[in-house]
């Protein structure tokens, strides 16, 4: 069992002696603006599809997703969330030396971990922001096999613009490269920043419903990658491992394309204002300085005396739950990551962190 991601309210809850909906939870990185509109209500006219089987292959799933990013089903698999082909990769690859890009999510290192494959980090900086230097990456990914890239990062919010990545990847034709765009989404232009469609014989692209449209629990993700990566991961897909309720959401969010851009659009607006007006709020902010983002979280350091642990607990005090960044490889006990939500929520929480 993985320990250390954000989002666990229900610990939180019971050290408080509270109800999890009584969390204003903060740590995980799920669209303020969701689920979209219509959906759950689609969901409930909808339950009956638990009293059979789902789909063995997800197949309507696959074909929806596909049709919506104009790309050969063929070259698709549906997953119980990215974290089914995370740790599925290692298998598949036949990895036996990992590089991956960090500080960044933990899955990726926990997955090597669990098929005993070798890997280091490559650890941006923050002196530079934590951008990724290409030109030292490809000096020092030399002899691994499989690469490890966020893109946008997670916890840092760094994208890496898809000219750089194609270029590296093109570079580097006997190495696989495992892209993780579920924050993706977020970002704006967001489509023409993928690797999708790029036809790249050696990356492997993840794709996650669970942020952008706020349905973690519903666990839908996509795997993307040419025809032949495809067969090799089909070994290891268990069949109905997508639900029925998530096929269902999937195909309704598909379907109605017009409307889901138009949600995406809205959150990007709505991200880039309140990005702005946090750090507007917080900027002169003499305990906590907070790193440019282009997703829906922000990392933070702080300085003085103050240490994410004792952040994190005066705030859960007052039912806020936060990410404590200690445990990323590359980061230290003064980092913290919090996730925007309503105006009047991160309004709440920007005055709380003037008064360190």
């Amino acid at each position: 069992m993985i320990n250390g991601h954000g989002g666990n309210i229900y610990d939180m809850a019971q050290q408080l002696g509270c109800a999890p909906s009584e969390i204003t939870d903060m740590s995980s990185n799920v669209n303020p603006l969701g689920p979209p509109p219509g959906l759950t209500a689609f969901l409930r006219e909808n339950m009956d599809a638990i009293i059979s089987l789902p789909e063995v292959d997800a197949k309507n799933a696959i074909y929806a997703f596909a049709r919506r990013y104009d790309i050969d089903p063929h070259l698709v698999l549906a997953g119980n969330g990215t974290t089914q082909f995370i740790y599925t990769i290692p298998l598949a690859l036949e990895s036996r030396k990992a590089c991956i890009l960090g500080p960044t999510y933990s899955d990726y290192a926990d997955a090597c971990v669990m098929h005993n494959v070798s890997h280091e980090f490559l650890i941006a900086g923050e002196s530079l922001g934590f951008k990724p230097d290409i030109s030292r990456i490809q000096k020092d990914m030399e002899g691994s096999d499989t690469v490890f890239i966020c893109n946008p990062n997670n916890p840092t919010g760094v994208l890496i613009p898809a000219d750089e990545l194609e270029q590296l990847c093109g570079s580097h034709p006997g190495t696989y490269f495992v892209i993780d765009e579920s924050y993706l989404p977020f970002v704006n232009s967001g489509d023409e920043q993928s690797m999708m469609g790029r036809g790249l014989p050696n990356v492997i692209i993840l794709n996650s419903m669970s942020k952008i449209f706020r349905v973690p629990g519903l666990r839908i993700g996509f795997l993307v990658s040419p025809e032949n990566m495809i067969e090799r991961f089909m070994r290891y897909v268990l069949p109905w491992s997508v639900n029925s309720l998530a096929q269902v959401a999937v195909s309704y969010l598909m379907g109605q394309k017009a409307e889901t851009d138009a949600f995406i659009e809205k959150t990007r607006v709505f991200l880039k204002a309140e990005r702005s007006r946090f750090e507007e709020t917080l900027i002169n902010a003499s305990g906590i300085k907070f790193f440019p983002s282009t997703t829906s979280f922000m990392l933070a350091r702080l300085s003085g005396n103050h240490t994410a642990h004792e952040v994190f607990s005066n705030l859960s005090h007052d039912r806020i739950l936060i990410r404590d960044c200690s445990n990323f490889r590359g980061l230290s006990d003064r980092f913290i990551r919090i996730s925007l939500k309503t105006r009047d929520i991160n309004t709440v929480l920007a005055e709380k962190l003037l008064s360190l």
